[in-house]
């Protein structure tokens, strides 16, 4: 297996400029969308996770930058918040947006639940599985590289369950329409159940295809960058 490490100074680059780019790229996307949101209320209890996350990010960075493919895979991930975010989950017209591309012109009038909300937990663990495979690589040193799959599933089910509960709090501490709408139940009783089952198959989906990819190349690029920045840490401390 090839357990080449990238060069700690070719990652100076990407840690100070990648990122920020893409940064920018979503602060312009979010404030478009954040001028009228179909519901302010909503729409500010759904920046609570954003802005959680993004402060942690940024406050992190300067011991562990992610590789440009995992900013960008968070990066599409945080673009499609921001869409449910504008429209609430349950009222993103995708399948209007379907339509206009397809011209399928019956496909908007399809009754029945609107399935956004479901694909977004979906590509949460399909899109930041390898970004979690990074971020453990740095911190742990797994004597087998089947942990580092299971260790990321597991990552993603407490994370999604985690957020579910969030959401149930928050729903019941404001009420009225925004928890309504913040909740996205949609009349489903199991909707937080399957909104986890859908966010695991995601994580599973994305942990084999990237076993797939080791077993067929014999290189593990998660791995590599972890493992990379770990190294590069570990000189910037000891003063190299």
């Amino acid at each position: 297996m090839n357990d080449t490490i990238e060069c700690p100074e070719s990652s100076v680059a990407i840690r100070d400029r990648f990122p920020l780019i893409l940064g920018l790229i979503w602060l312009a996307f979010a404030a478009v969308l954040g001028i009228a949101p179909k519901q302010r209320a909503d729409w500010w209890m759904e920046q609570i996770v954003v802005v959680t996350g993004l402060v942690i990010l940024v406050t992190t960075h300067r011991w562990f930058a992610f590789s440009r493919a995992s900013y960008l895979l968070g990066f599409i991930f945080l673009c499609l918040h921001t869409v449910g975010a504008h429209y609430t989950y349950s009222q993103v017209p995708y399948r209007e947006w379907i339509e206009s591309v397809t011209g399928m012109e019956a496909y908007s009038q399809t009754v029945g639940r609107n399935h956004f909300d479901r694909g977004v937990h979906f590509l949460y663990g399909l899109l930041l599985s390898r970004p979690w495979r990074e971020a453990f690589y740095f911190s742990m040193r797994p004597r087998r590289d089947l942990w580092s799959h299971v260790v990321v599933v597991s990552f993603v089910m407490a994370t999604s369950l985690l957020y579910e509960l969030l959401e149930w709090a928050a729903a019941v501490t404001w009420g009225g329409e925004a928890g309504i709408a913040f909740l996205g139940t949609q009349g489903d009783p199991w909707d937080a159940q399957k909104d986890m089952l859908l966010a695991s198959l995601g994580s599973l989906v994305a942990v084999s295809a990237m076993k797939l990819r080791i077993c067929l190349t014999g290189f593990d690029p998660a791995r590599s960058w972890g493992e990379g920045q770990r190294r590069r840490d570990s000189l910037v401390g000891s003063g190299s």
